[in-house]
């Protein structure tokens, strides 16, 4: 991390609802998570009072086998932000451009400059069309938030490709992949693959999550990432709902069903995105302050989208259980 960057650098504002008698919509976890959770974590914590286990072979195990790719690739983290952190610290030189897509995730810029990078803004829907050779790495948010769609898998692996032959690092952000039936690109040379446990499994307090990576820039990664990256009721409950392929599935049907259902009713509305993902964008008419103080009203919380840059006038909302939804719809008067 470069020192004169920190003065220079503002946090990043983002979803979520302290208040538990509002029902939050701002913030885009899965409102369920997968049976024994609870137990799972509980008995780890007879085993917290020694460190753990650093090179964590059954988080690994489990980690490698969700996504298809061997256990040697896996770089444990706690969450996929962490995993991001530790790859700009391995790549990320003074003066270094990375592209990154607008909107997007606020952190990624963040993290950049904190690094002493310089961000590239590209349009979201142009990123997979450029030209690596001037950047030090490429972002991707696949799907993107806050914005919802998926990427070509053609269209990333031939990014991937353009990027190799530049000696370009390709990150691809998968923390919403797990909503689609998309590939990962988790194993392609060159790439590094970023996920998390927190948007499918609901876990967003647990901080788990994963890199995947190969080659020279695996070793590089797994020595520079910290000691005891995970704790151990994190690893436990971590490889316990990486096993769950049912409960994945099951999220899955339930959100694209509720989110082809939610997009319909809020379009009588705003104008609505298409989405991939387990929330909608929204651009509204009327001032965005209007509109969150009136799901407030409700006793809701959306997000308010402008703080995403190049977004003036939008929201995005989660999707939620049906019951949960039915709230939001009413509240909106759709």
């Amino acid at each position: 991390m470069d020192p004169d960057a920190i003065d220079a650098v503002t946090r990043v504002p983002h979803g979520g609802e302290s208040d538990p008698e509002l029902v939050d919509f701002s913030a885009n976890t899965n409102p369920q998570t997968p049976d024994g959770v609870s137990g799972v974590y509980e008995a780890a914590l007879s085993a917290a009072g020694r460190y753990p286990t650093d090179d964590y072979c059954e988080f690994r195990a489990a980690a490698a086998d969700y996504i298809g790719v061997t256990g040697t690739e896996i770089i444990p983290t706690a969450g996929g932000l962490a995993g991001m952190r530790l790859l700009c610290s391995v790549v990320i030189a003074n003066g270094d451009s990375v592209a990154i897509p607008q909107p997007s995730f606020g952190e990624y810029a963040r993290e950049v400059r904190l690094h002493g990078g310089e961000p590239t803004f590209v349009r979201h829907d142009e990123i997979t069309d450029i030209d690596p050779a001037a950047h030090r790495m490429v972002i991707v948010c696949n799907p993107n938030n806050p914005t919802g769609e998926s990427y070509d898998h053609a269209r990333l692996q031939a990014l991937a490709d353009r990027c190799r032959s530049a000696d370009t690092v390709l990150l691809v952000d998968e923390a919403f992949l797990d909503f689609t039936s998309e590939p990962s690109l988790a194993g392609t040379p060159g790439v590094v693959v970023a996920r998390s446990l927190t948007k499918i499994f609901g876990l967003p307090g647990l901080r788990a999550g994963f890199l995947v990576a190969t080659g020279d820039l695996r070793e590089r990664l797994n020595v520079a990432r910290p000691t005891w990256a995970l704790s151990t009721p994190a690893a436990a409950v971590g490889t316990h709902c990486l096993a769950d392929t049912d409960f994945v599935a099951e999220t899955r049907e339930r959100v694209d069903t509720e989110r082809k259902r939610m997009r319909h009713r809020l379009a009588e509305r705003f104008r609505v995105y298409p989405s991939e993902a387990p929330f909608l964008l929204c651009e509204t008419r009327e001032p965005v302050d209007e509109v969150l103080t009136e799901a407030r009203e409700a006793g809701l919380t959306v997000r308010d989208a402008t703080t995403f840059r190049g977004l003036d006038s939008h929201i995005r909302v989660a999707v939620k259980r049906a019951h949960q939804n039915d709230r939001l719809l009413s509240a909106f008067g759709v």
